[in-house]
């Protein structure tokens, strides 16, 4: 009975699913945090996802991040708990209802009720809810989907409510009228978090205008002011210019009307809108069309000499006409020549410094008044001019003649393109283009031209935001700037850079958080105000809610509670019908804002333990997280939102420590889409490969906050190299333990020291491997642990380790040195499932059940172990110095053979190593009868690097110090440069060589520079890593004829293959004669061949000349080769 179970070829994919059907059928996550009770807890906290879209391959890279520290840790003996949670409220779930139902957020309470629309998105925010479950069980990524938090529930409201409150009774929840970024096509202001997702800035091409401001009392006289928003000048009310700057009175010609003009803009901008090449041409000689237009300068004053200055209001437009101040000239304290005019034209609906600019200058902004006598922008919240302004433009079109790529009644002069026209049909032309027409037809225009520049883009729409002026509530996250940066700088984010830089740079220009959403579908703000805003209360909670719903009956002010016989929703509409009663008897109406959702999600280590109200116990031992892992997205999202909220209610990080992954792009280079045919379906995938090479390929491949470009060839390419090395590494055991009948017993293994040399060296890299892995693990580094995994498995254990040793498992029967390899090789494939089973979880408990069952001794699981640190006791540096360099050796030795097309098979004499010092020339030769074996050699002999026969050459590693040193590289490169002999044996010796860069000195390392030797007549030479080996290529007969014969022992091996004979089986070969080279090898190793192939006998003989025709590459040979009878 087989005790190991064999595998011809293995099923990835189905392992995945065999071991997921097993954890599920006996419990084996719930068994890894329940064994752990009682331990120190490791606090990981899950970024919900929103599950009203199917997740994508990215998700996949970002759930497996989550995933491989919290099995790490659990292994390490830490409680481990995982709760899951669901991100619920926001745009993105209104967006979609809204999209489906074919409304607009300006039909909620027409078309639908607002009970009914909030019904729908609850409904729509969990439809694929399914689908997320599904991938994170197939890819491993153990977390609490039974108890999840979600942020819709009355339960996670009311710790919002809390924590608002907190914040309101420190004084840092206000209301604001400023000017903020607005979102027509969401219908929502925008914090300035949201407004700095990556992407959100984009490049477009719009019109801009330099509008020419006539002054008032002065012919034919202008002041230049340049826009890239000229939807904003019918909202002009005054122009802002830098008292210190110097200015010009310039007598031109506009170049549209060809009218003579003065025109007043600063002195270093003259060249961007006067061509230097007319400077020399005379006003009188111009003509009407001419591409150079003469100018002349006829005054120059200083920007304070503006001030005051009065001009006509640009848009003569009924009802919008201003009293003083109004359309005069201020200073403005940014106001430069970089750009425009050095001139701003300022609107004070439009632009966070125009408003300020024009409060502090008396100046009324262009408002007209809604049905309750309030100010409000001639630009409605959908984007679009009201028609006060449309009226105008469309009369001024008719005036002027101009046609478009469709009818514009007033009605339709939206700023930006919101309503999606066609920008390619002809003729077309937006209100901003035709705003520019009836400027330069009316002599009110002096340049209009395409420019191109970034402009911010809703994060969820992807329309154009505005500026606009909102009332909003804010959370004055700038009163903790300084504490929020100094608790950043604790913080172990990985990348470092996205700490100190993208995330330390945001705190650094910290604006206070827009908290208000004026939408429909999410959590309330939980403000109730008296009609003239005199008083107003906080709710904290429920409990309070409900204190003060019974005092508001009390008072008259409602019949009943709005929730008397229903169930606790704290969403609209039911909320909205909630009247409290003021401590002066005033009925009170809450605030119809909603919050932010990105404080919902960094709400999260609260509210997922309903904190305070419930679970204070668990809340104190699991806060704050050790760990947390997103996208760079969420940089200045929900990493942003945690850290504010912890800092400023409970003086603490939100977390310790921070993966922010990369983005993950097709294999091009570019981002995944659905429209461009290049996203990759994690279910397809995961079904073709399986999870564990997926995971595999992404957590190695690279740093997982750089960006991946994902291709399929990698996965296929890890499955092959890691999974199939090992794969046919176990194989290789189990064939050979069951043939022996071998079982690992721990109690009667020999002991490591009484091993064999290689035995003990391959033990010493396994220790100091899990010492690495641990370290890796420790420092957050799964992309080091995955590639030492890998290296170990492939380079070390397989290609050598088993490589060298393999005769010892087939060689005669079982005896100590046989059970030392076996014991070995069993400890270093066990180990190896410990050590994966982080980043492969199903794969490696499948090799762990397969290698432990035999025994009996082994877990349920691989996950339910605890983890075996190195042995120092076990690691001899020494050992595997000496190991690693016949490794070297024979890899450049290899490497001079396939240079000079010298196959292994064939013999050579000897290599000559130069040594850079005695310790070194001990550990080569503590290694050498390997190192002649391996690469087929008789001697190796070595050199003092001081003789001078291996002359070497170095020159500068250039994509490494480029990185490194940059400008200054032109100095390193002169040092290589001048660097002998002596300078190249110090930095091979030490490792490092200092030298001068620009006056100061730095130590260059090895590893920055590439050395090489020159070849000798008769050798071939090759340098690695401080080794420099040089190879003796003269073949003499003997060697040839050594050669033929290993060459004979590899093609009767493939024979033997071909017969189907098993290893054990003894076989007699009969060997065509009349090739004297042949006969000659046959006749000095003869016994060799024998030894080699499990011949009993050797013959030499005219009969063979009928066998099988073996190719020699050089000729052919025939040879018979027969089963010995009896085996």
């Amino acid at each position: 009975m087989k005790t190991y179970q064999e595998f011809k070829q293995v099923d990835y994919p189905h392992i995945g699913e065999s071991v997921l059907a097993y954890w599920k059928e006996n419990q084996i996550f719930e068994k890894s945090i329940a064994n752990r009770e009682g331990a120190q807890t490791f606090t990981f906290y899950e970024g919900p996802p929103s599950a009203n879209g199917t997740p994508g391959i990215h998700h996949v890279m970002a759930r497996t991040l989550k995933d491989i520290f919290c099995r790490y840790k659990t292994l390490r003996g830490f409680q481990v708990k995982r709760k899951g949670g669901w991100d619920t409220h926001g745009l993105p779930v209104e967006l979609q209802v809204e999209k489906e139902l074919g409304i607009t957020k300006e039909d909620i309470g027409k078309k639908i009720s607002v009970e009914e629309y909030n019904k729908r998105c609850r409904e729509t925010v969990m439809r694929y809810k399914n689908e997320w479950d599904d991938l994170t069980e197939k890819i491993g990524y153990w977390v609490d989907l039974d108890d999840p938090y979600i942020t819709f529930d009355s339960k996670y409201i009311e710790t919002l409510w809390y924590l608002l409150k907190r914040l309101y009774e420190k004084g840092l929840l206000y209301k604001g009228y400023t000017i903020q970024p607005y979102s027509p096509a969401a219908g929502t202001g925008l914090s300035s978090h949201e407004l700095n997702q990556p992407g959100t800035y984009k490049d477009v091409k719009d019109t801009s205008i330099t509008a020419q401001f006539k002054l008032k009392n002065q012919d034919n006289t202008y002041i230049l002011a340049w826009t890239t928003t000229p939807w904003t000048l019918p909202s002009n009310s005054a122009l802002a210019i830098g008292e210190k700057l110097d200015y010009v009175k310039v007598k031109t010609f506009n170049p549209y009307t060809y009218e003579p003009v003065n025109v007043i803009l600063a002195k270093a901008r003259m060249g961007a809108y006067l061509n230097p090449k007319a400077a020399d041409l005379k006003l009188e000689d111009y003509k009407p069309g001419d591409k150079l237009i003469p100018f002349e300068i006829i005054e120059e004053f200083k920007g304070k000499d503006m001030l005051g200055w009065e001009y006509e209001q640009l848009f003569p437009i009924e009802g919008l006409a201003l009293p003083y101040p109004a359309f005069t000239v201020v200073a403005g304290d940014y106001v430069t020549t970089e750009d425009g005019t050095g001139i701003v034209h300022l609107a004070k609906a439009f632009g966070a410094d125009d408003f300020r600019t024009l409060v502090q200058n008396n100046v009324p902004g262009v408002f007209v008044k809604d049905e309750l006598g309030n100010d409000i922008p001639v630009v409605d919240k959908q984007g679009k001019f009201l028609p006060v302004v449309g009226e105008y433009l469309a009369a001024k079109m008719k005036e002027h003649g101009i046609t478009a790529h469709k009818e514009f009644g007033p009605d339709d002069f939206f700023v930006k393109n919101y309503t999606e026209d066609d920008e390619g049909a002809s003729d077309y032309k937006n209100t901003d283009i035709i705003i520019s027409i009836i400027l330069k037809n009316e002599n009110k225009a002096f340049k209009v031209e395409k420019y191109e520049h970034s402009y911010p883009h809703c994060w969820r729409t992807d329309k154009p935001v505005l500026y606009y002026p909102l009332e909003s509530w804010f959370i004055k996250t700038t009163a903790y700037k300084d504490q929020l940066v100094a608790l950043n700088k604790t913080i172990n984010w990985k990348p470092e850079a996205t700490g100190t830089g993208r995330f330390g740079n945001w705190l650094e220009n910290l604006v206070d958080w827009n908290l208000s959403r004026s939408r429909f579908w999410g959590t309330p703000l939980p403000i109730w105000r008296t009609s003239d805003g005199s008083e107003e209360k906080c709710i904290g909670s429920i409990s309070e809610l409900n204190t003060e719903i019974e005092k508001s009956i009390a008072a008259g002010f409602m019949e009943k509670s709005p929730y008397e016989g229903k169930e606790l929703d704290l969403h609209r509409p039911y909320v909205d019908d909630v009247i409290l009663v003021s401590s002066k008897g005033e009925k009170m109406f809450r605030e119809p804002d909603l919050i932010d959702v990105w404080f919902d999600s960094g709400a999260m280590p609260y509210a997922q333990w309903h904190f305070p109200f419930e679970n204070q116990s668990i809340f104190k031992h699991n806060f704050p997280a050790d760990y947390i892992a997103e996208g760079v997205d969420q940089t200045r999202g929900w990493f942003f939102t945690l850290h504010a909220i912890a800092v400023m209610l409970f003086d603490s990080v939100a977390f310790k420590n921070v993966i922010a992954n990369g983005l993950v792009l097709d294999k091009n280079g570019n981002k995944m889409s659905k429209r461009l045919g290049n996203a990759v379906d994690p279910f397809k995938t995961l079904k073709e490969y399986g999870p564990d090479a997926l995971r595999w390929y992404m957590l190695s491949n690279a740093n997982p906050w750089d960006n991946l470009k994902f291709n399929l060839d990698g996965v296929t390419e890890v499955q092959r190299r890691f999974f199939g090395t090992l794969q046919n590494t176990y194989n290789f055991f189990a064939l050979y333990a069951n043939l022996d009948a071998f079982i690992y017993d721990p109690s009667k293994a020999i002991v490591v020291k009484d091993r064999a040399e290689l035995d003990q060296w391959i033990i010493s890299k396994l220790q100091s491997l899990i010492a690495e892995v641990e370290e890796a693990m420790d420092q957050y580094d799964a992309t080091r642990a995955t590639r030492a995994i890998m290296n170990f498995t492939v380079d070390q254990l397989s290609n050598w380790y088993v490589r060298l040793a393999r005769k010892r498992f087939w060689r005669g029967e079982m005896n100590a040195d046989k059970q030392a390899a076996y014991e070995t090789l069993y400890e270093c494939l066990l180990s190896l499932t410990q050590l994966m089973s982080s980043f492969a979880p199903f794969y490696s408990d499948w090799l762990y059940k397969n290698l432990t069952e035999a025994g009996e001794s082994g877990k349920e699981s691989v996950h339910l172990t605890d983890w075996v640190s190195a042995n120092q006791s076990l690691i001899d540096e020494d050992l595997e110095r000496s190991m690693e360099l016949a490794q070297t050796i024979s890899s450049l030795v290899h490497s001079l053979r396939k240079k000079e097309k010298l196959k292994v098979r064939q013999p050579l004499q000897r290599i000559l190593i130069p040594v850079l010092s005695k310790k070194t020339q001990e550990q080569i030769e503590h290694v050498a009868e390997l190192i002649k074996t391996e690469v087929n050699i008789k001697q190796i002999e070595f050199l003092d690097d001081a003789s001078g026969i291996l002359v070497k050459e170095v020159k500068p590693n250039l994509p490494v110090l480029g990185k490194k040193y940059g400008p200054k590289m032109r100095f390193v490169v002169a040092a290589i440069k001048s660097w002998g002999q002596d300078e190249i044996n110090q930095i091979e010796r030490e490792g490092k060589l200092s030298i001068d860069v620009d006056g100061e000195a730095v130590d260059l390392l090895l590893e920055e520079v590439l050395i090489s030797s020159q070849d000798i007549p008769g050798w071939s030479v090759a340098s690695d890593g401080g080794v420099t080996v040089a190879l003796d290529v003269t073949v003499t007969e003997d060697l040839k004829q050594e050669g033929v014969a290993r060459d004979l022992v590899n093609r009767i091996q493939n024979l033997r293959k071909e017969m189907g004979l098993e290893v054990q089986d003894k076989i007699h070969i009969q060997i065509a004669d009349g090739n004297t080279l042949v006969d000659a090898s046959v006749e000095n190793f003869g016994s060799y061949i024998q030894s080699e192939t499990q011949a009993l006998s050797l013959r030499v003989t005219e009969e063979a000349k009928g066998g099988t025709l073996l190719d020699m590459d050089d000729f052919e040979i025939a040879v018979i080769v027969q089963k010995a009878e009896g085996n």
